[in-house]
């Protein structure tokens, strides 16, 4: 097109997929155009995991130097929101300014455009009337925003979704949550150690519904226990909003109420707003269908949220390196999502891998499990308050290999590590039997567990 700025590759959307893809091209001195209309960096850096972190640690603090008396002494704890604003304010968004992270692609060599890019034709992409034309390619890399499920009356209320939460610089008296997912999770204990009345509703039977059960299970009680009222297995059938409180009307008649709603409900994507289909990809999918490259058809590439794998960010780098050797032409193994952890920072933290029991069943493995409370461990015991947690692992008997794993406690996403290389390496289940685990550790956890499985 004589009126389009030729460049080799075009990003849509800046975030950690994007940005890393599009910073390894770069250097690898091809002509990039990346283009983004919110923040360089995407949710993770300003709403997402890093600023959520920061108010989980305060959080956790918190809830440490309750259990003082219960070990070690006495103690008063009182919490206070403003040193966590302003955390989130100086150290994770820069008051979500994306300055530093839009020179950092640059000074790569990249070329940025702010505003949304919509695909307009094969290797051609239009921002604000300004034409872009690829010689080797698109990359999709939008990422997700929270969805806004069709419940009656809630699309007129002034709800909040995570960005609000996170920038929130004072919190209310009371909240509901609707999503027990781990978004909705994380943030509902977190309001409630600083002294927030929190209610979570979730339409499936269970919290972490794709979890093993026992995870939810734990969760359950450990909510409970905190004074987070849950309520499992019961849809939102109405929202209402007056005289500045919610009230959320369930199913069976139950209504729940609260000054703020969090909606955290699942994730939404923009396939028809993007314009893929004047290259021939279906636009009414949620996600795109990628192959082990990230390749969704000739000349287009999706990385992150949008590529449906898992809306992780670790996920999302990873396949941001995938995209970037292939578009390289660099002769890589593909992407094998078989062993793809995934952490929910909750008190206790939950963390997955590989298939669930029911997964595995479903696929028709010949399958084994074995299940130990934390509790029951030597570590899990001299820990004592605050130990809840269960550690599950899913084997292949037929070929003597873990196939899943769950690990729930104090540090259960840092011992998901062994599990996760287990899982990945198909490490033989007689080869971690073996192993040595070092006393008293949770990990040590994992040995305890293997010896109860019945191969």
């Amino acid at each position: 097109m004589s009126d389009a700025t030729a460049t080799d590759v075009i990003i849509i959307g800046m975030g950690p997929a994007g940005e890393t893809v599009g910073g390894l091209l770069a250097e690898a001195g091809l002509h990039v155009t990346g283009i983004e209309g919110s923040l360089v960096g995407g949710e993770c850096p300003y709403w997402g995991c890093v600023p959520s972190k920061m108010m989980i640690r305060a959080a956790d603090l918190l809830a440490e130097a309750r259990r003082v008396s219960d070990l070690a002494g006495s103690s008063t704890v009182t919490s206070d929101w403003a040193p966590v604003a302003k955390r989130i304010r100086d150290q994770a968004t820069d008051n979500w300014d994306d300055t530093v992270a839009v020179d950092r692609f640059v000074n790569k060599g990249g070329h940025f455009v702010r505003g949304y890019g919509e695909i307009t034709g094969p290797g051609v992409v239009t921002v604000d009337g300004q034409v872009f034309e690829a010689s080797k390619g698109i990359v999709i890399a939008t990422g997700t925003l929270a969805a806004v499920p069709p419940i009656p009356g809630l699309a007129d209320t002034p709800f909040w979704t995570n960005h609000d939460i996170i920038e929130a610089k004072e919190l209310p008296d009371s909240l509901v949550v609707l999503g027990g997912g781990p978004i909705g999770m994380e943030l509902a204990q977190v309001m409630r150690r600083f002294g927030v009345q929190v209610s979570i509703v979730e339409a499936l039977d269970r919290l972490l519904p794709v979890y093993e059960p026992e995870a939810g299970e734990v969760l359950a009680d450990v909510f409970a226990s905190e004074g987070i009222s849950v309520h499992t297995g019961q849809p939102a059938a109405a929202v209402e909003y007056e005289n500045e409180r919610f009230t959320v009307r369930l199913g069976d008649g139950t209504q729940v109420q609260g000054d703020k709603l969090l909606v955290a409900a699942g994730r939404r994507t923009f396939l028809k707003e993007l314009g893929v289909a004047t290259v021939g990809i279906d636009d009414s999918s949620r996600f795109l269908s990628v192959d082990g490259h990230q390749r969704v058809t000739d000349g287009v590439w999706a990385v992150g949220d949008i590529a449906g794998g898992g809306l992780f960010t670790h996920l999302a780098v990873r396949q941001g390196t995938v995209a970037a050797d292939d578009i390289l032409g660099r002769d890589v193994e593909p992407l094998n999502l078989d062993a793809l952890p995934a952490v929910t920072f909750t008190d206790p933290e939950a963390g997955t891998v590989g298939l669930t029991e029911a997964v595995a069943r479903e696929r028709g493995l010949n399958v084994a499990v074995a299940a130990k409370q934390v509790g029951h461990t030597a570590r899990g015991w001299l820990h004592s308050t605050g130990n809840e947690g269960v550690i599950k692992l899913v084997a292949d008997v037929d070929r003597g290999v873990l196939v899943g794993a769950t690990s729930v406690g104090p540090v259960g996403g840092e011992v998901l590590g062994l599990l996760t290389l287990a899982v990945h390496a198909e490490t033989p289940i007689v080869a971690l039997r073996s192993m040595i685990y070092a006393y008293p550790t949770f990990h040590k956890g994992i040995e305890d567990t293997l010896n109860e499985l019945d191969l």
